[in-house]
């Protein structure tokens, strides 16, 4: 009696231990996105100062950018990083750059009128913001250290291809979900009427977290 429950239990112990890489893998990124950082500032900003769709478009950029590093992760890119320190300290450099124009540019926006609303916005201002905020995922090489790490602590050293497979787009889903929800939550009406009543002051502190973030960049690149 007790070999047979065994004998049917611990098939489904086997593949609920070989999903556990995937579950960690998955948690690990999500509590990384969640942290603040120039992609969350990018995404609330575009969400409120613009619309609704900018914000989703942004998301959408994030999870593509997030996806990208799930398959350079997948390709070996800890070990890329480890061995070739230039490169890291290349992207270090260009993304502290990129992080330092976009703080500028919304610095010096702060003072301009916006004109907000759900229909704010063409296709092509979305497309903008898509690429904006695909732009701000990439430029930011500590997501290259957090993949990296996460994936060579918590990949198999043999994975399955299935797991190989799936690892990228729930990764992009779950990037995507994830500012799509910070997205729809600061485009309501109330985060949006703070924000116009404060635009210079937000917009101004706002682009001295991201001038900051790009400076620490560029300083650790040196």
């Amino acid at each position: 009696m007790v070999a047979a429950i065994v004998a049917e239990v611990r098939p489904k112990m086997l593949e609920f231990a070989a999903l556990l890489p995937l579950f960690a893998i998955l948690g690990a990124l999500l509590i990384g996105a969640i942290s603040p950082g120039p992609s969350f500032v990018y995404i609330v900003r575009t969400s409120v100062a613009q619309s609704r769709q900018d914000g989703l478009g942004g998301a959408l950029g994030m999870g593509v950018g997030a996806f990208i590093y799930g398959v350079l992760a997948l390709a070996g890119l800890h070990t890329l990083m480890s061995e070739a320190g230039w490169l890291y300290t290349g992207l270090k450099l260009a993304g502290g750059l990129y992080l330092i124009y976009l703080a500028v540019k919304i610095f010096r926006g702060a003072k301009e009128p916006v004109a907000v609303g759900e229909a704010a916005g063409g296709a092509g201002q979305v497309r903008r913001s898509f690429w904006r905020g695909l732009a701000t995922q990439l430029s930011n090489p500590k997501i290259v250290a957090v993949f990296g790490a996460v994936f060579a602590a918590l990949l198999p050293q043999h994975p399955p291809l299935w797991l190989d497979l799936a690892v990228p787009p729930l990764i992009f889903v779950q990037e995507t979900a994830w500012y799509s929800v910070v997205a729809l939550a600061f485009s309501s009406p109330h985060p949006r009427r703070v924000y116009l009543r404060a635009k210079r002051w937000i917009d101004r502190a706002a682009g001295l977290v991201i001038g900051a973030l790009g400076v620490r960049l560029v300083l650790e690149a040196r």
